[in-house]
């Protein structure tokens, strides 16, 4: 091996003289420790060059040296030299003393170098070995903190508690310092940091890619006018974690103009140009020597790109405007999109990630293929896995370096590109998929949208040889429903097909809107003018000023540009083949798959619920559960132990206390331990129905208020009601809904009459961090999503793995958990996704009854009795029978009823705790599925073709 990817140069000498290479006691985990701390100037220059096994070295010591290297077991007294070295030697704080803020970053700086030479050696490995590598791109990754995940991946976390204990502190008191890394939102970038983790775990080749933003999404902050949002500020001291690659950067470029070369060759000029810069995160396995990587990209520009001469001159922001433009992509993630700005900001951002990572996979790609360079080859080395449509453009981009840059023809460019390029779909709704205007495209990328035209009319060759000519109608539809370029001119080779003498048919709109580009406030009330008729939209008018606008349908660009498409849950995966890509299906039905999502065991019970973790290695008589959840089954003999449902109670109960000691820290609220820990955190969305859940407890406060005391404790098991998530910063309703939760909590948890039967808390600034605080605490969960419109989801597979029993409609992994833990172990209610339409359909009609409770909590909402705020823009949303943001479109109104009966059987089943505590345990024993590592193994199995590479 040669020098390491992450350090500079060293002597042998040096470094024998101060490190110690140890085995962990784990399978293979291996790694260097600082042994000595007389470095004099060398400082971090130690962790450099891996002599021992350098081919290149002048001296062989194997008895002396690598003997030794090998044959050191880590213990607390190495690993507090580490943690003091980096102190002292690598400070973010002052010397003078040693708090718990430096011992985080102390410690974590301690742990990275284990990472670092694991990094090296994995990434040595794959670059011997030359092996299939998938490369996984997302705009998120919800990684959470990542100090207590690393010692435990590295087996480590009794040697590292006990070394903090020897210098002053508590291992879990020093990983609380850790902010959460604000790279993502919600599931999306949670599903990715996940597959990372099993990845590693399982030691396939694979690195993710991403954007290091400087300030997230957004701090949410909860007042008394509810949420509001502040910069995020996970960056302000540095993050232990990242290695910034200086000398991997790669230029950007927007704008400017294409040109014509010889031979029909095309050369993108001019424009604004900027640097990606990557940012290294080593991700470590769970019990072994691989650590792949998370390359985040920032932005910046070239020195020389600062205006010397306007600044001097006074013009300081002329001066810095190259800067301002290149840094602010980085900046947020999601950014808002209503202006102009907002969107080439939004496309700036994706173009970024997919420019960048894919000039970075094929430079590794032509460094490990020698010269000359087979291009042919490409796809049987490299597969791109595009998370949800932010990624499209690695399309284009790909096929504009193979050709542009690389020399490759067209028909050779776009063969290597559908060969190279799979798509993961997370959404169900058609509106909801990513259209960008083909103007803005046009300015910001002008080679793209040459190459996407091109594309296009590939696509429209591919559909008219499927579906021939004999009807040209039935033609004409599918044409128009999978063109990727919407509202555009038929090209020539297939226009004369459809003229016809009375009318010009070029023109027909395809029925879809123009919605935002961000998924999670698609539907919000800034989506779509009011009072737009939908009908509308279909009235065909040859009038210029009438003309739709002409939009590049990012999906549709997916489908035809890669060789797999995956849907994330069984239902979903059938809803994109008979609904969503129909069209696409009939013609390519062998593109088409499902992947259920899974999260790591590891993070999401494992290392955050150590309680029950012992409780289950000890009924199972293993910690195989941990890598093999298949062995979770084991619970289910012993479901109806006493022994264990008394064990676990206490388990749950530990957790339980935990969760009101946090509640209490982080909203003053205090709640009884002993009631039911009701608990719906996630993003706050309408179709998530946080408003159905809400409504629910104002029912059963209502009725609550109409009983005396005795007759209270004989109708309501004492709740705890806990919601947390964030609203999108310009998505009024689900505001509104955040404000309402907020009110409700400080009228039910200040009224004496209902003491500790009600609680309502909304915890604010949800993240993974709370989540792990939460989880292994809750008792009952609610994932109560309008059928039919939620992908999957994954935080319903993290409460089932923690033994918390679950209540929700058959919709996105519902309906396979439902099916793993049992019917009789979760609260079904609600319609089913095939109803949905014609449910709809009944109230456009005028035919939808409400139910008597539903019109009398919203009397009761009306009444005040929440205080002054005016919620008759909410109460309104789900009256009417037509009209944008009127008519109840996610069926509130329609499944309360069913809602306040499940709910019920939940008291009822929670008073007999012997049977609450069999249904808590057959959960997690039904769970088994749900592991990442399962879901990664299809991936790499049916989409990837990747296998595991074992380090030696």
């Amino acid at each position: 091996m040669g020098t390491l990817y992450f350090s500079a140069t060293c002597s042998r000498s040096s470094l024998c003289s101060n490190l110690r290479e140890f085995n962990s006691g784990g399978r293979n985990s291996k790694f260097f420790l600082l042994k000595s701390l007389h470095f004099g100037q060398s400082r971090r220059s130690l962790l450099i060059r891996r002599v021992a096994s350098d081919q290149k070295q002048e001296f062989k010591d194997p008895v002396t040296e690598e003997a030794l290297l090998d044959t050191f077991v880590p213990d607390s007294a190495s690993i507090a030299s580490s943690i003091k070295y980096h102190a002292e030697f690598t400070p973010s704080f002052s010397p003078e003393q040693f708090e718990l803020p430096k011992a985080f970053y102390a410690t974590a700086e301690s742990v990275r170098d284990s990472l670092i030479i694991n990094w090296n050696a994995t990434y040595e490995y794959y670059e011997k070995m030359n092996v299939k590598q998938a490369y996984y791109l997302s705009m998120e990754y919800l990684q959470g903190r990542a100090l207590l995940n690393a010692v435990g991946n590295l087996e480590l976390t009794g040697a590292y508690a006990e070394a903090l204990k020897k210098l002053g502190h508590n291992l879990e008191d020093v990983a609380r310092q850790e902010p959460d890394a604000a790279l993502g939102n919600g599931g999306l970038g949670r599903l990715a940091s996940c597959f990372l983790d099993s990845l590693a775990t399982l030691n396939y080749p694979a690195w993710g890619y991403g954007l290091r933003y400087k300030y997230g999404l957004f701090k949410q902050l909860i007042t008394k006018d509810g949420q509001e949002e502040v910069a995020e500020n996970w960056l302000e001291m540095g993050n232990p974690w990242e290695i910034v690659r200086n000398d991997v950067t790669y230029p950007v470029k927007f704008y400017g103009e294409v040109i014509s070369g010889p031979e029909g060759s095309k050369q993108w000029v001019g424009g604004e140009n900027i640097k990606a810069v990557a940012y290294d995160i080593p991700i470590p396995g769970y019990k072994t020597k691989t650590a792949n990587n998370l390359r985040l990209w920032s932005t910046k520009v070239a020195p020389e790109d600062f205006d010397l001469r306007a600044f001097n001159a006074g013009n300081h922001a002329k001066a810095s405007e190259a800067i301002k433009n290149a840094e602010k992509i980085c900046y947020i993630l999601y950014p808002g999109d209503e202006s102009t700005e907002g969107k080439t900001l939004r496309l700036k951002q994706q173009y970024t990630l997919c420019s960048a990572s894919l000039q970075d996979i094929i430079s590794h790609y032509e460094k490990r293929s020698g010269e000359p360079v087979n291009w042919e080859n490409f796809p049987e080395k490299v597969a791109v896995q595009m998370n949800d449509t932010h990624p499209t453009l690695c399309i284009p981009e790909l096929v504009r370096i193979l050709m542009d840059v690389k020399g490759l023809s067209w028909e050779k460019a776009w063969n290597i590109t559908q060969r190279t390029i799979a798509y993961t779909n997370h959404t169900v709704l058609p509106e909801a998929l990513e259209k960008w205007s083909l103007e803005l495209m046009q300015e910001l990328l002008p080679r793209h949208v040459e190459i996407i035209r091109m594309i296009d009319e590939e696509l429209i060759k591919t559909i008219v040889a499927g579906y021939g000519t004999e009807d040209l109608d039935l033609l004409q539809e599918k044409l128009k429903q999978m063109r990727i370029l919407d509202n555009f001119e038929w090209p020539e080779s297939v226009a004369e097909l459809f003229v016809k003498p009375e009318e010009n048919s070029s023109l027909d709109p395809i029925k879809e809107e123009d919605v935002s580009n961000e998924e999670i406030k698609t539907i919000s009330d800034e989506d779509e003018p009011e009072g737009q008729d939908p009908a509308k939209k279909n009235e065909e008018t040859l009038e210029p000023e009438s003309t739709p606008p002409k939009m590049v349908r990012m999906a549709n660009l997916c489908v035809a540009g890669g060789y797999a498409v995956n849907g994330v849950a069984e239902i979903h995966s059938e809803i994109v083949k008979n609904e969503v890509f129909n069209d696409f299906y009939e013609l390519w039905p062998e593109k088409f798959q499902n992947k259920t999502n899974g999260v790591t065991p590891r993070r999401w019970i494992r290392f955050c619920n150590p309680d029950l973790s012992e409780v289950i290695t000890r009924w199972t008589g293993t910690e195989d559960w941990i890598l093999n959840t298949e062995k979770l089954m084991i619970l289910r003999q012993f479901s109806d132990n006493e022994n264990l449902q008394s064990e676990w109670k206490e388990a749950k109960r530990r957790n339980k206390v935990k969760v009101a000691s946090f509640l209490k820290e982080k909203t003053g609220y205090v709640v009884n331990p002993n009631a039911m820990f009701d608990v719906q955190v996630k993003r706050i969305h309408e179709y998530k129905r946080q408003l159905l859940n809400i409504l629910g407890i104002v029912y059963r406060y209502k009725k609550m208020k109409e009983m005396n005391p005795e007759e209270r404790r004989e109708s309501f098991v004492p709740r705890v009601c806990i919601f947390g998530g964030k609203a999108f910063a310009t998505y009024i309703q689900a505001k509104r809904i955040v404000k309402f939760i907020t009110d409700v909590g400080a009228t039910v948890n200040h009224d004496p009459e209902i003491g500790d039967l009600l609680k309502v808390v909304f915890v604010p600034d949800y993240n993974v961090s709370v989540a792990e605080v939460l989880i292994p605490g809750s008792e009952l969960s609610q994932h109560i999503s309008t059928a039919g419109m939620e992908a999957s989801g994954t935080s319903n597979m993290k409460f089932a793995m923690n033994g918390c029993v679950l209540i929700g409609t058959l919709d996105g992994a519902n309906v396979e958990i439902r099916q793993e833990v049992g019917e009789d172990n979760f609260f079904l209610f609600g319609a089913r996704a095939h109803e949905i339409a014609g449910l709809r359909k009944e109230r456009a009609e005028g035919k939808f009854i409400p139910d008597p409770h539903f019109e009398e909590v919203k009397a009761y909402v009306r009444s005040g009795v929440f205080g002054p705020y005016n919620y008759e823009e909410l109460m309104g949303s789900l009256e009417g029978n037509e009209g944008y943001g009127r008519a109840d479109y996610f069926l509130v109104g329609k499944d309360f009823p069913s809602y306040l009966e499940c709910q019920a059987k939940v008291d009822e089943a929670y008073r007999d705790q012997k049977r609450w505590m069999k249904m808590s345990i057959l959960n997690t024993a039904g769970s088994y599925k749900f592991s990442s590592d399962r879901t990664i193994h299809e991936y790499a199995r049916d989409i990837w073709r990747i296998e595991p590479v074992v380090l030696p």
